[in-house]
């Protein structure tokens, strides 16, 4: 009876380990697959940037864009005619939580816009966007 027990407790723990052998053997895989995805997305961004700046007389415009969905979304918030902006007010336009860890990533974000040229900070922590001519937005 007591070795029935440790035989099938044995044999459980022998499945767990083959089965864990399994997971470990299919994530090994993942991470390479995940990276080709990826290698394969910023070939296409590079091309369709290429082909962008062939017609563009600013061909760094769309370059300078970070590679991230949020990026986009922001910067639709400020074309909008939103006009100046803090990090909080982006976050309540785009519908994302208004928590201190939610304003400090848009921050975050705002300020790669800020070095990269598209967005100005007048003032800190007050956002605006960049016009064609340089200046800041000045809408209030």
């Amino acid at each position: 009876m007591l070795l029935d027990k440790l035989a099938t407790r044995h044999a459980a723990a022998e499945a767990e380990i083959t089965d864990l052998r399994e997971q470990i053997g299919k994530l090994s895989v993942t991470p390479a697959a995940a990276e080709r995805e990826r290698d394969r997305w910023a070939c296409t961004r590079e091309t369709v940037l290429a082909l962008a700046a062939e017609g563009d007389p600013e061909p760094d415009t769309l370059a300078r864009l970070p590679v991230a969905p949020a990026y986009p979304q922001i910067i639709a918030v400020f074309t909008e005619g939103a006009g100046r902006l803090r990090a909080k007010e982006v976050c309540q336009a785009l519908g994302t939580g208004t928590d201190p860890r939610h304003t400090e990533g848009m921050r975050s974000k705002l300020k790669k816009l800020v070095a990269r040229g598209i967005l100005a900070e007048p003032e800190a922590g007050l956002f605006a966007l960049v016009t064609k001519a340089g200046a800041q937005s000045e809408s209030p």
